[in-house]
Order: C-alpha cells, then sequence, then structure tokens
C-alpha cells in the first residue's frame, strides 16, 4: 500500500487540531510546501504541523473550504474497513446502552462518533445513510460490509441527497445500496409508534434529534389545546395527542407530510382528536389570530432558517417573528409555548433573545421552564460547536 501524501500546515496553525478538532480548512495548508491542488477528492493524507511533526490522517478534497477530515491521531493507522467497523461498533454500543431493545435513533452522527461525513439513522432492519464527503463515498464498499455485519439490516437506503454535497463537486441522488428498501418504515419513539418516509420524506425520513424534548410534552398537553406547527409528518402533534392532548391542530406546507400525520394518528388511534392545515406557516398562524382562535400549547419547530452565516439577520428576523405570531395564540397566564432552533448559527442565547422578543412584542409575560437538547444520539464533540446544534425553550405565559 502506498503511502498516503502529506498536507503540511502554515505556521502556528496547529493549534486547534491539537485541541481536538478534526477540519482543517484549506487557507491553514501550506500549499507552496504540499499543493492541494495535486489531490483527489477523498483522497487518504496525513497532516503535519509546519516542522513536519505528525497530527493526524484522514481524507482531503482540494475542492471544499473544508480541505481535510481526520480520522484518526495514530501514526501508521489505515483508514480502512477494520476502522470504520471500530467506530460504528463503539457508536452502536452507545446506543444499545441507551435504548434497549428499542432500535430506532442515529446510529452515527458524523464527527461526534469518529466518522467525518457520515450519517446513519436506524429504523430496526432499515438504515439510512447520508453521506456528505468525497472521502465516504470512497470507503462506502467496507461501509456497507461493516454494517451488513454489525445490525444485519433487511435494507439499506442512501439519501445522498445533501445540497452540502454540491460543495463537495458531488453527484446527488437517492438509491438502495443493500437489500429490500420500503418506501416508509415503522418506529418508535416514546411509546408511540410511526410511519416515516424515508424515501421521499425529508433528510432520512424521521427527525431523532427531539426525541426527549417531544417526551417532555406529557407534562403539559393532557386535555389542551395543542397547535403544532411545521408539523412534518407528526412527530410533535402525534405524541401530543398520545399523551392526552383533547385536541390537536398539524400545521405543514406539505400536503404529502399531513397525509403522514393523518396515517400516524390513526395507527395510534388517536384520529379523532388531531386536525390537519395546510398552508405556509406564518400565514396561517396570522389568519389563526386574526379569527380569535386560542390554544393551550402552540409548538413551533421550524426547518433552519439560518443555513450560513449571511442568512443570519434576515433568519433572526424570522425567529422573532414566528414567536411572536406564536405568543400570540396563547392566552396569558396558562400558556406554553415550545420554541426550538435546529440552526447552528443561531446561538441558544440568540433563540432565548427571539423568545423574548416575541412574547414582549405579543404582550406576554413569561417565565422559562424547561430547555432542550438534542438527544444522546447526537452526541456533541467537545472541540467541534457545530456538533452542539439543536435548541429548544419550553416558555409559560404569565
Amino acid at each position: 500500500m502506498a503511502h498516503p501524501a502529506v498536507l503540511r500546515l502554515r505556521k502556528d496553525e496547529e493549534r486547534r487540531i491539537r485541541a481536538g478538532h478534526v477540519w482543517v480548512f484549506s487557507n491553514e495548508i501550506d500549499v507552496k510546501a504540499t499543493p492541494l491542488v495535486d489531490l483527489e477528492p477523498g483522497q487518504t493524507v496525513e497532516v503535519h504541523d509546519s516542522r513536519g511533526k505528525f497530527l493526524g490522517a484522514g481524507y482531503a478534497n482540494p475542492r471544499s473550504l473544508i480541505a481535510v477530515r481526520l480520522l484518526t491521531r495514530r501514526s501508521g493507522r489505515p483508514i480502512d474497513g477494520a476502522l470504520l467497523k471500530e467506530r460504528l461498533r463503539h457508536a452502536l454500543a452507545l446506543r444499545e446502552m441507551l435504548f434497549p431493545g428499542d432500535p430506532f435513533y442515529r446510529l452515527a452522527f458524523g464527527e461526534s462518533d469518529g466518522l467525518p461525513g457520515l450519517v446513519v439513522d436506524r429504523f430496526d432492519e432499515v438504515l439510512v445513510l447520508q453521506p456528505t464527503t468525497a472521502g465516504i463515498d470512497l470507503l462506502m464498499d467496507p461501509l456497507l460490509e461493516a454494517l451488513t455485519e454489525l445490525t444485519n439490516p433487511g435494507g439499506i437506503l442512501l439519501r445522498a441527497d445533501s445540497p452540502s454535497r454540491e460543495m463537495e463537486g458531488l453527484e446527488r441522488y437517492v438509491r438502495p445500496a443493500w437489500g429490500n428498501v420500503p418506501e416508509t418504515v415503522s418506529l418508535r419513539e416514546n411509546n408511540v409508534r410511526f410511519q416515516a418516509p424515508i424515501l421521499a420524506g425529508q433528510k432520512t425520513g424521521w427527525f431523532f434529534d427531539h426525541r426527549a424534548n417531544r417526551d417532555r410534552l406529557r407534562r403539559y398537553v393532557p386535555g389542551r389545546r395543542v397547535l403544532d406547527v411545521f408539523s412534518y409528518v407528526g412527530g410533535w402533534g402525534v405524541q401530543a395527542a398520545a399523551f392526552g392532548a383533547g385536541e390537536v391542530v398539524c400545521v405543514d406546507a406539505s400536503a404529502p407530510a399531513l397525509a403522514g400525520v393523518a396515517q400516524n394518528a390513526d395507527i395510534n388511534g388517536v384520529a379523532d382528536r388531531i386536525s390537519t392545515v395546510h398552508g405556509d406557516a406564518f400565514e396561517v398562524l396570522q389568519k389563526l389570530a386574526s379569527s380569535g382562535e386560542r390554544f393551550d400549547v402552540v409548538i413551533l419547530d421550524p426547518p433552519a432558517f439560518i443555513k450560513r452565516k449571511k442568512d443570519m439577520k434576515e433568519g433572526e428576523q424570522a425567529y422573532r417573528r414566528l414567536n411572536k405570531l406564536g405568543f400570540e395564540l396563547l392566552p396569558p397566564g396558562s400558556g406554553v409555548l415550545v420554541s426550538a432552533s435546529c440552526s447552528f448559527h443561531l446561538s441558544r442565547d440568540s433563540l432565548l433573545r427571539a423568545v423574548l422578543w416575541g412574547a414582549e412584542h405579543a404582550g406576554r409575560d413569561i417565565q422559562i421552564v424547561e430547555e432542550g437538547h438534542q438527544g444522546p444520539d447526537h452526541p456533541v464533540h467537545p472541540a467541534i460547536p457545530e456538533t452542539s446544534y439543536l435548541k429548544a425553550f419550553f416558555a409559560r405565559t404569565m
């Protein structure tokens, strides 16, 4: 086996890597000594500091701002199927400890599990993979071999349709990679059953990251009227009904998603307490408020309004406006607003400010009664802030 190519960092650019980060940016590399342009996307490389000392090995992509993603800090350790299997076995052990006998979870969460560029969601016998980098694409055969050996799946789906693949110069596609892959899969979350559309749904078909936050609804919804905005297939709303809500209204701009709400409501025997509204969330909220509608619990779990730093100003305005509309639908003194954000670029404090702004401009005094985060099957890499992205506040009107 040929020795990996070497990329040398510029002077004093190794501190972040030594502190545990695994991304090497293109402007940190001494391209005069070790040109990036000579590399193929996904090629295995070693990264050395400016004095030639080994820092780690990973795969490179000269087309990306993140030029290298490190997989190991052990000199001489090959990046191969054995390494992938070791990382996946370690990741699987955590999830089996967290959810014994309940095989529905995020099995691999990229850099946090030592597998940069890879997300794997498990729906019992079906795995859905999101490969986002050229390096992972080149390792796909040993990766699939490791996954089949560790989990014995009935089917594996590749959802290689993330926009981030374009930044790596990769094609986007969705296709089965192993066995039989159905259009929808069954799952169980907080003892509530769902069908998730893995072929045509959002991301991998389900959002496991909010599992613990959705479970918090048990305290607030029994006997109450609930509004679930950006409902998708009813992760929040159907669970609210299963937890005893008297009435649930789910709002989404996707008709297929709302058909999923109806299906999941029927599966759990709560169809008589769930209705749906098809339309733009902001427009629907305004119409509900102007018609005098009121809810006891309002859930706001939008898609990421801030995907890039340049979206910050417009995105923060959207979060403020959304929270204001949500509070306007709550009665003073007894309502609960659940406000969430999956935008990494929106900090926890910025979301809290948006919640406070919304309450103030809706004329509501509030108290924060709970704060949520992503679930433990989405572990945080302590040296990589980007792996901590999900925020949720439970605000009660006073």
